[in-house]
């Protein structure tokens, strides 16, 4: 099994409020496509970090094998919620892939 585990800051000019609308969209666009790509076991998105964390949000996802999370970077229905919920807000990603 693989672990792509992804941290993200959002982009500074965004307000509070504007924030926690992006946090939830992403959360909900990301974690609604359990059951809809294969080979995806299991994905969580967490959206409050402590005050001692440098990222906004985090995403924890497990996947079958390598060419699950391949297949998983390229699906129609991912790319959707990357490129209308989370790209546009982020200023930053630092990913981290790794077999368990």
């Amino acid at each position: 099994m693989v672990k792509h585990v992804i941290l993200w800051t959002l982009k500074e000019d965004l307000g509070a409020d504007a924030k926690q609308k992006v946090k939830v969209g992403i959360k909900e666009g990301l974690e609604g496509l359990k059951g809809v790509i294969p080979g995806l076991i299991e994905i969580k998105v967490n959206t409050n970090p402590l005050p001692s964390s440098n990222c906004d949000l985090i995403l924890d996802s497990l996947f079958e094998d390598e060419t699950s999370l391949r297949d998983y970077a390229v699906n129609p229905n991912h790319v959707e919620v990357a490129d209308t919920k989370v790209r546009p807000y982020t200023i930053s990603r630092v990913c981290m892939d790794y077999e368990i």
